[in-house]
């Protein structure tokens, strides 16, 4: 669905700045949703032929040597999985799934530099995999990996690198998270289990610091925990709550992005349909602001899942782009998402927005250099 939505641009203005503790402040006593900045969409997917899409997760891949060479892989829980450029055109589709979270790694086979493509398939228990190769930006099948039978449906999934190992990290409804170590076989993908936490209730939204080892999970009702698979015997530890203003029920996707010296992890706020932005530091979080996404070259987003950071040039956005998934890809110009998806068998889709219009609208400051 394409449409402009006209926001007020003055307001916009000043909370962008102010800095994150002043905006803070002015969005608690504006008390409203328009306190919230908006950040316009740059991109949006498309399926061929009017295909129905049940998405889900997305996640972004760039060619470290040409960022203009860049892809769009996501999940349709229902029915595979969906390779796009970054114009929103399909490049390629694999049956498979159920699916639900979607993550990628460098990952060498047999001496060639490929990447991992992997996602928690919820019907047969386990995870699907699949090899980017780099040259010609095509996937292939790479195989399936069953995660353990008492484990029941990997809900949530995320990828890691850390100690020289690459991870597999599921979790489920009763919040158990296991990490396996990944491993190229002769004859296809294995995987051991290496760590295991345990929260309290569901659990699905997850990513991993490569730099650091740090593990941030979602409990979609309580908040976000820190983990460490650099120190796995570690106790998890709660770092952001729900609560009701900051992030509204569920806690759905995390992701993160670097920015220069910095690092920020952004949550899906799907309660209220808008993001959550903290400043990652060793000691804590340091709340950065909230943003919502809508305008520009497509409908608003709302009740985003998955999502997915790049961090650094990828296409046509040179400081990175955020990639999310929108509940409904709105069918009329005239309505807004919510007055026409209500029904089961609307469009979802996914939305890519610009980096450098988050950091506006937050305040934050860019990179020196």
């Amino acid at each position: 669905m394409m449409r402009r939505l006209a926001f007020p641009a003055l307001g916009l203005l000043l909370l962008a700045s102010c800095g994150p503790n002043a905006r803070e402040a002015a969005e608690r006593a504006a008390g409203g949703p328009a306190a919230v900045p908006v950040v316009p969409v740059a991109m949006e997917t498309s399926a061929p032929g009017g295909t129905l899409v049940d998405a889900d997760d997305p996640v972004l891949w760039a060619d470290p040597a040409n960022p203009s060479r860049a892809l769009l892989i996501g999940t349709d829980k229902s029915t595979g999985l969906y390779v796009h450029d970054l114009s929103g055109q399909v490049l390629q589709f694999f049956p498979a799934g159920p699916l639900n979270n979607v993550d990628l790694r460098p990952f060498p086979v047999a001496g060639r530099p490929t990447v991992l493509v992997a996602a928690a398939e919820r019907e047969r228990f386990g995870i699907a995999t699949w090899l980017l190769d780099p040259a010609t930006m095509r996937l292939s099948d790479y195989g399936y990996l069953p995660t353990p039978p008492a484990f029941g449906e990997p809900y949530g999934f995320c990828m890691g690198q850390w100690g020289g190992d690459t991870y597999l990290v599921a979790n489920n409804k009763e919040g158990e998270v296991l990490a396996f170590r990944m491993t190229a076989g002769a004859t296809g993908p294995a995987m051991a289990l290496a760590h295991r936490w345990k929260l309290a209730t569901q659990t699905e939204g997850c990513v991993v610091d490569d730099a650091t080892g740090t593990l941030f999970v979602g409990e979609e009702d309580a908040g976000i925990w820190r983990m460490s698979l650099a120190r796995p015997a570690q106790a998890p530890v709660k770092v952001a709550s729900v609560d009701g203003t900051r992030l509204v029920a569920d806690v759905e996707g995390l992701t993160l992005m670097r920015d220069g010296g910095q690092t920020f992890l952004i949550a899906s706020s799907q309660g209220d349909s808008a993001f959550a932005v903290w400043k990652v530091t060793p000691e804590a979080l340091e709340p950065q602001g909230r943003f919502r996404i809508g305008g520009g070259a497509a409908d608003p987003v709302t009740q985003t899942d998955g999502l997915d950071a790049w961090s650094g040039p990828i296409g046509r956005f040179p400081d990175g782009a955020l990639a999310v998934h929108d509940h409904c890809d709105g069918a009329d110009a005239a309505d807004p998402d919510a007055a026409t998806c209500d029904s089961d068998d609307k469009q979802q889709n996914y939305k890519l927005v610009d980096w450098r219009n988050v950091r506006a609208a937050l305040g934050i400051q860019p990179p020196r250099g």
